[in-house]
């Protein structure tokens, strides 16, 4: 997903003679979908064996940094939302996210990259110096195939051009997952997960108990208010700059979205998340309206 913090515009329609994508109902949702795709990864359980299994190694147990982890480097500097942030007993680090929309000209390369440079500057900022950096493994899991190359799985890591073999040793590692790329040459559990995503029957064990979830997921009425909520303010949203089309009307109706959301009692972490801005600041704006 990756959809400025959350995909939930998903099927086109018709308005005024223009072809626009509509939010999603709640009940059309998927694993593709970057909002049911972070819940079912809170499933620890199940977010961990996925790790496991896609860079085959063993964890002894992981830890979500933050209820949704936002990487702010400073007050000017636009925020990364990560899909899953995770890191283990080790200190190795994890994103995990989904992505439905093929970006042009390099354009998810360059988010990797980005998205690395964030992670580690995270990193820094609690104290610790560069030689210190831990490894981190930044994880697309994709619709479609990011190199055509017809691969279901690319993995890089920074290696020398001139001597074959000789890696620079930084322990930053990028994977895309081709959802599209059945091989025997994936780990069966991996290769049964790529099919699930791209909408085939889940079989196997660890494919069926994301199922479950999925369904325990979907039958929460705490989480489907909380989607439905960000849903009409998204569309609201979305419709306003349609009309206005003007940066300070968008800024007014983020604005607007964010008290109406403090209103109905979203939790402050997830309307930071979705409205790009920081926790400290949607707690100011709460206490200056006496919403906190």
């Amino acid at each position: 997903m990756h959809c400025q913090g959350v995909q939930l515009f998903g099927i086109l329609q018709i308005e005024g003679g223009e072809a626009v994508k509509r939010i999603k109902d709640w009940e059309e949702l998927t694993i593709q979908d970057n909002f049911l795709f972070q819940k079912v990864m809170r499933n620890k359980r199940l977010c961990q064996y996925l790790i496991e299994k896609i860079l085959q190694i063993k964890i002894a147990d992981i830890t979500y940094p933050d209820t949704e982890k936002a990487i702010d480097i400073r007050l000017d500097s636009k925020s990364v939302r990560l899909d899953v942030y995770v890191q283990d007993d080790t200190g190795r680090v994890f994103n995990i996210e989904m992505q439905c929309t093929d970006e042009q000209d390099s354009g998810l390369a360059k988010r990797t990259r980005y998205y690395q440079a964030m992670i580690d500057m995270d990193m820094l900022k609690k104290g610790e110096v560069y030689n210190k950096l831990r490894p981190s493994y930044i994880i697309f899991i994709c619709t479609f195939d990011a190199f055509d190359a017809g691969l279901p799985m690319y993995t890089f890591r920074n290696r020398c051009i001139e001597t074959e073999g000789l890696e620079l040793g930084d322990e930053g590692t990028k994977i895309f997952l081709n959802s599209k790329g059945d091989s025997d040459t994936l780990d069966p559990d991996v290769r049964a997960f790529l099919r699930y995503v791209d909408g085939k029957a889940a079989e196997g064990a660890f494919v069926k108990a994301v199922e479950r979830e999925v369904i325990r997921v979907k039958e929460h009425k705490e989480t489907r208010r909380e989607y439905m909520t960000l849903a009409m303010e998204l569309e609201r949203q979305r419709q306003f700059g349609r009309e206005e089309g003007r940066e300070e009307g968008r800024e007014e109706e983020r604005l607007q979205m964010i008290l109406a959301m403090l209103k109905d009692g979203v939790a402050k972490e997830t309307i930071a998340k979705y409205a790009r801005v920081s926790v400290e600041y949607i707690t100011e704006l709460g206490k200056k309206n006496h919403l906190l």
